[in-house]
């Protein structure tokens, strides 16, 4: 009788941590740059704050972190990093950075590295990580442009991250850019949130509202 008590008692324990588990819906640190920090804009118009109100609401325990910083290199990203992990203990890691290495002319080696070093402290801390990738303009010349570019496509195979290879596809046939010509309107959000989508869905919960942004996006061309 008292081993059949420990048996169910055991049954019961286990049944509530699948039960727990199930529920408990995925945190996300968004670790980017002026593109993720709703640059130009109020905060409630940026895609994180956008993705934070389809998941949020839906999923029990949901939380996301936006840690983004305008002008943060990979470099920088990579050095606030673990400070972000100890803290936060995120399920996913969703690194978009890049962006400012190649506007400032450095190194496009040292960025893979830095963006390698990212991806293996995300996955050491438990957290599946996720590479949204980044183009700079022609006038850099094509030597460097090509070079940039094949990083983010380097660390996305050799490392097997979801990948999406131009954070900012489409955007000029949806809303456009700020006068900077750098970063996207309020009205193309919605389009940044849809390229997120396309990687970050399939390791989202259930829970998770579904790809309904396209559209938005389309709403406004």
């Amino acid at each position: 009788m008292l081993q059949r008590h420990r048996v169910m008692a055991v049954l019961m324990l286990v049944t509530a941590m699948l039960v727990a588990g199930s529920a408990r819906a995925q945190s996300v640190l968004i670790l980017g740059d002026s593109i993720s920090a709703a640059y130009g804009m109020e905060k409630s118009q940026g895609w994180v704050h956008l993705f934070e109100k389809k998941l949020v609401p839906h999923c029990t325990n949901a939380q996301v972190i936006n840690a983004s910083v305008s002008g943060e290199t990979s470099a920088g990203g990579k050095s606030r990093l673990p400070a972000l992990l100890g803290a936060h203990k995120p399920d996913i890691v969703v690194i978009e950075l890049g962006g400012n290495d190649g506007l400032r002319g450095l190194s496009p080696i040292a960025m893979r590295r830095n963006l390698e070093a990212m991806v293996a402290l995300s996955r050491d801390s438990g957290a599946t990580p996720v590479l949204l990738g980044m183009q700079i303009p022609p006038n850099y010349g094509p030597q460097y442009t090509r070079l940039f570019e094949q990083q983010f496509q380097m660390v996305a195979q050799q490392q097997k991250v979801p990948f999406v290879p131009f954070f900012l596809e489409g955007i000029l046939e949806h809303g456009g850019f700020q006068p900077d010509g750098i970063h996207p309107v309020a009205e193309a959000q919605a389009l940044l949130l849809r390229n997120a989508e396309s990687v970050l869905s399939p390791i989202l919960p259930d829970c998770y509202v579904g790809n309904d942004s396209a559209t938005e996006a389309d709403d406004h061309v």
